[in-house]
């Protein structure tokens, strides 16, 4: 079948783990993977934003400051490449810095078809697209998910803008996550709402997503209750799982899962 999406301009060169320009912060996800690339990976401080596909107008403004924010500061932008938040992402730092598109294609492939002189702008601005899949390779619905956590790996925070509870989106979230990278949401949304009651720090302005980078997230303005219920009993004495899980009723096993989460916000 023929290629039914436009051709970027150039093929990818092949990066292959332990070689010169391989991403060093690839190594947390344990893998032995090569390369797709066109352009020039960052190896400086970035942030992955990502997002809905159908995002609104306030999500799409909430990415675009956000992504012109860092850049203008030094930091490097990744996202999917997709439509909605995060072309908005890719397109605020055009002019102000880089950005990196992971691809769910092959990079020679420019899926959506409307972002082919996007892509081309960010690479003569001195970013780049980076695919686990070969040149020529074309969408399929389970290539999307799989480049997850390669968004996430690249990055030293992932911020989700707006996305819905089956959003792809917060499979990337849940990628930063075992990563151990600090996952950040703006308020709003549903899928942002269960992040920031699971513990995400909170972001409402570009300078949240600045404080998060350098370590100092902002703490939810609610917390999941069972957070909640654990921080009382904390600050009325209780000292230890065990006590913890005495003084609020919950599972022992509850209490441990939670007990990180307190001590990034305390």
């Amino acid at each position: 079948m023929a290629n039914c999406f436009p051709p970027v301009t150039t093929s990818s060169i092949v990066l292959t783990p332990g070689a010169p320009g391989y991403p060093e912060r690839l190594a947390a996800l344990g893998w032995s993977r090569e390369l797709h690339v066109r352009g020039t990976l960052s190896h400086g401080p970035a942030v992955a934003i990502v997002g809905a596909r159908a995002a609104s107008k306030l999500g799409m403004d909430r990415a675009h400051a956000a992504a012109r924010h860092l850049a203008e500061r030094g930091v490097h932008v990744v996202s999917g490449g997709a439509l909605g938040i995060d072309g908005a992402a890719h397109r605020g730092t055009l002019d102000h810095g880089t950005t990196t598109v992971v691809l769910g294609t092959g990079v020679d492939v420019a899926y959506p078809a409307r972002h082919a002189g996007l892509f081309d702008q960010i690479v003569a601005s001195g970013g780049a697209l980076v695919s686990l899949r070969p040149d020529g390779t074309e969408p399929r619905p389970w290539t999307f998910p799989q480049r997850n956590p390669l968004i996430a790996a690249l990055a030293d925070v992932v911020v989700v803008v707006e996305a819905d509870v089956n959003s792809g989106s917060l499979s990337t979230a849940r990628a930063a996550g075992k990563l151990g990278r600090p996952i950040v949401a703006y308020p709003g949304s549903r899928g942002c709402e269960r992040l920031l009651a699971a513990g995400a720090a909170l972001a409402e302005t570009p300078d949240d997503v600045l404080a998060a980078l350098a370590g100092t997230p902002r703490l939810p303005r609610v917390l999941a209750p069972e957070l909640q219920c654990i921080r009382d009993a904390v600050a009325t004495g209780a000292m230890g799982v065990e006590a913890i899980a005495a003084a609020t009723g919950l599972p022992v096993r509850a209490v441990l899962r939670a007990l990180p989460l307190i001590e990034r916000y305390s």
